[in-house]
Parts: structure tokens; sequence; C-alpha cells
């Protein structure tokens, strides 16, 4: 049983290395092909980041665990929405535009509530899925058009932004000649050879783990698979958290969330469909949708996120996991 926790770890470990160099050489790669740093952030970066929540996820559904799989879509949008802001809020209270708030905060909610459509009618199929990242698309052309008019940063760019600041090279910049075509393949290679490595190790442990603890698989999605490849959003928004940066903080999660289940959730649908487990969809995916509201809601009545309301994040995280886990 050890080996298989150590196994586990070992995996998310492989993902986590594997996001990362999978993301710095697609920057090499994007800023050598001559796109704009701005396109490159909203797209490279940010979809390049949740590949550690993707793999999970897809490989979850390819070995027939759905309850894994959309427990870590799930899971993590919890883990974002309670423990890494109540956590970021307890350390610095955060200012909070509320405009970026109700307007990144209210397309969040509404992918949530699209995939709980799609739990009802279609399941997350290949027409699910498709439907998901088209909306994906539409959101990030209109995140584009709005950070190259100057309206506002949305959760897009303050994502990317955040990942950028606790890791220079994602920094998207001009080519310069220690940025050889050659090393940024290797890197990208190298990084999706982690993912797969990693996420195989990750969903068979999971699935074994689940069974000898005697607990459905989607137990594990949402604990501690959620919380494993969510463990890159915390760092980032824990260090904009320290340096003031309410904003990006906030739409470091918020993006995270969008992504979460319009790309990974719709890549899930169309590379290998799926259904939405009855208890995720009866259960926690409106928890996801309450918290959405509820930190929405807990914004804009001052403006920010204090001390006292990180607390109560941080506490309703703690008590649902106890309740999922069976301990309460």
């Amino acid at each position: 049983m050890l080996t298989t926790y150590l196994i586990l770890a070992a995996g998310l470990v492989l993902l986590v290395i594997g996001g990362e160099l999978l993301v710095r050489g697609a920057v090499k790669i994007a800023a050598r092909m001559g796109l704009s740093p701005l396109l490159v952030g909203l797209t490279v970066v940010g979809m390049g980041t949740s590949t550690p929540e993707l793999a999970a996820s897809v490989q979850a559904s390819l070995a027939g665990s759905p309850g894994l799989a959309l427990g870590n879509i799930a899971g993590s949008n919890l883990a974002n929405l309670l423990l890494i802001l109540g956590i970021s809020a307890l350390m610095a209270p955060m200012m909070v535009p509320r405009g970026v708030l109700w307007r990144d905060g209210g397309v969040g909610a509404l992918a949530v509530l699209a995939l709980i459509v799609a739990g009802h009618t279609l399941g997350l199929n290949r027409v699910a899925g498709l439907a998901l990242l088209a909306a994906l698309v539409a959101y990030l052309v209109f995140a584009y058009r709005q950070e190259r008019v100057g309206q506002g940063h949305t959760a897009a760019f303050d994502r990317a932004s955040a990942m950028a600041e606790a890791d220079p090279a994602l920094t998207p910049h001009e080519r310069g000649p220690a940025d050889k075509l050659s090393v940024a393949l290797l890197l990208t290679l190298a990084g999706l050879v982690c993912i797969v490595g990693g996420g195989n190790l990750l969903v068979t442990s999971a699935i074994t783990i689940a069974a000898d603890l005697g607990v459905a698989d989607e137990v594990i999605g949402l604990t501690v698979v959620a919380v494993g490849t969510s463990l890159p959003e915390l760092v980032t928004s824990v260090i904009a958290a320290i340096r003031k940066e309410g904003e990006i903080a906030l739409g470091n999660v918020l993006g995270s969330n969008i992504f979460n289940v319009l790309f990974i959730g719709g890549l899930t649908g169309v590379v290998a469909p799926t259904v939405i487990p009855p208890s995720i969809l009866a259960f926690d995916l409106w928890v996801v949708l309450a918290a959405a509201l509820g930190v929405m809601l807990f914004a804009w009545t001052g403006g920010r996120l204090s001390r006292r309301e990180g607390a109560v994040l941080l506490a309703i995280y703690l008590g649902y996991t106890a309740y999922t886990a069976g301990l309460v």
C-alpha cells in the first residue's frame, strides 16, 4: 500500500515537472514563430499550465474511471476557490476589481452550469466537448481583444502573468541566440513524456488506492488528485498575494477554473467521451457553482477578500473534504 502512495506522489511530481517543461518549450517555439507575447500568454501559457489536470482527466477517462476524471475537474475548481483563495487571503487580504470579478467569475460559473446541463442531457460526449472548446475559443478571442484595446485585464491574462512571475522562464520574449529550436523541441518532448508517464502512474495508483480503501474513484479525484494537480496554482496565487497583487492572484484562480471546465472538460469529452457520475452531477458540481457564487459575493460586498473571509473559505474546504472522505 505504501508503494502505491509513493507511485501516486511520483505521478504528481512528473505531471508538474512535465507541465513546466512543456510550457517552457512551447513558449520558445511560439516566440520563434513570431507570435506576439500577448497571444502566447493567453494560449500557450494558459492552456499549457493546465496540462497536469488535463493528463489526469483524459487518462482516467480512457482507463474507464469517469469518477476520477470528473472528480479531478470539480475538485480542482473547489481547491482553487476555497483552498487556494482562502490561503492567499489569509496571507494577504486582496483588493478585487468588481468588473473582473463579475466578468470572469461569471464565465467560470456559467461554464460549470454548462457542464451540469451536459451531464443531464448529452453526457460529456464529443458534441458537448466540442461545445465547451468552442466556448473557450470565444472567451480567448474576447480576452485578446480586451487586452489589445486596453479595456482591462482578463482572468486569462492574469493567469499567464501569475505563472510568469512565479517562473520568469515562462515569460514570452523575443528570440535570442540561446533560444535554439532544438532545445525548445527537446523541452517540449521531455514535457510530453513526463506528462504521459506521470498521468499513467497517477491514474493507475489512484484507482488502486480507491479499491484498497473501498471508496469510489471520484473521492480520490475530488481530493488527493485535485489538490496535487492544483499545487502550481497554489504557489503562484500565494506569491501574487504576498506581493499585494490581489487582482493577479484572483485572476489566476478564475482563469484556472475556466480552463478546467472548458479546456480540460472539452478535450476529455472529445478524446475520451464519458458519463458524469451521478454523485458528482447531483452534489459536487453544485458545490463548485455555489463556491464560485460565494466568492463573488464575498469580494463584491467589500471590494476585497479579507482574512476573515479567507478563513471561512478554508474552513468550508476542510469541511467539504472531510465530508467527501467520509470522516464526518
